[in-house]
Parts: C-alpha cells; sequence; structure tokens
C-alpha cells in the first residue's frame, strides 16, 4: 500500500486532516522536519480528532533520516507538484510508492524533486488557481493510488 510523505508541513489543521484520512485507509503517514508546528499542536489534534490512535504515524527529524528509512523499505518516490511531469490520473502507481508533498508555502524543496523517481500534477482547469490545499492534494493522490491499485475498499 502507498505511504504519505509530508515535507516540512506548516499548517497543523491540513497535518491533522491528511492523519485522518490516513487512519480512515490504514495508510502509514511520514512527517519530515523540520515542521511548522509542535506535534502536541493543539490544531492537530482538533483536526485529527480522536482518530490519533489510529494513525501510523512516523516522525523524521530530517530528510536525510526519512530518505535512510525509505531505502532501507524500498519503493519510489512520487513527488506532487504544480510543475509535475505527468497528471496523477495517466501516471501508473505500485504498491509500494512514497506519495511526497511539500509544505503548504513552497511546496517539494528541489532537492527533494531531484530525488523523485517521478512528480506528478493534479491538473487545475482554472490557471489563476495554482494548487489545492494541501489535505485535499494528499487526499485526491492517495486515492488515486488506492483506486488503481484495487484496494479502495478497506
Amino acid at each position: 500500500m502507498p505511504f504519505v510523505v509530508l515535507v516540512h508541513p506548516q499548517i497543523p489543521p491540513n497535518t491533522g486532516n491528511i492523519a485522518r484520512t490516513c487512519a480512515a485507509t490504514g495508510t502509514e503517514l511520514h512527517l519530515v522536519g523540520p515542521l511548522g508546528f509542535e506535534i502536541s499542536d493543539r490544531y492537530l489534534k482538533r483536526a485529527g480528532l480522536d482518530y490519533w490512535p489510529y494513525v501510523n504515524l512516523h516522525y523524521h527529524q530530517h530528510l536525510e533520516d526519512f530518505r535512510a528509512f525509505q531505502e532501507n523499505h524500498g519503493g519510489r518516490l512520487i513527488g506532487f507538484s504544480v510543475s509535475g511531469s505527468c497528471s496523477y490520473i495517466k501516471f501508473q502507481f505500485q504498491t509500494d510508492d512514497w506519495l511526497l508533498f511539500g509544505s503548504e508555502t513552497t511546496g517539494l524543496p528541489p532537492e527533494v524533486l531531484a530525488l523523485c523517481s517521478a512528480t506528478v500534477y493534479i491538473p487545475m482547469a482554472q490557471p489563476h488557481v495554482r494548487s489545492l490545499n494541501l489535505s485535499v492534494s494528499a487526499a485526491v493522490g492517495l486515492f488515486e493510488a488506492r483506486r488503481q491499485l484495487g484496494i479502495l475498499e478497506g
């Protein structure tokens, strides 16, 4: 099953909402620091409601820590970016993909994009809208990967 990775998230409610999505789908959530908030932030907890015990959460203080963990487990790094080279719908996801999402303000850093096996984007019909909310983007990407892999139902 794919993994969700948030690299330097800044807004607690977005991370809380993504954690809730991960809890509902049984998806591992990886947070890569530095974060723009404390893990104990009340807004983070409120957004995740009482689902935190069901989140398979991994915190990596630095990108290097995450890379060591990911390399040990294998799989491709798939970066979601407005500058991605392929629409996420046309991309063929695999069960051990790591779906990477960057911070709300800057997206994935160039050094992270350079590590990715592929970069994908979510098409926008309105050219003046650069991107979706981080929690929406993560849900869209995760559910498309799950749909393609035939694991939408639990």
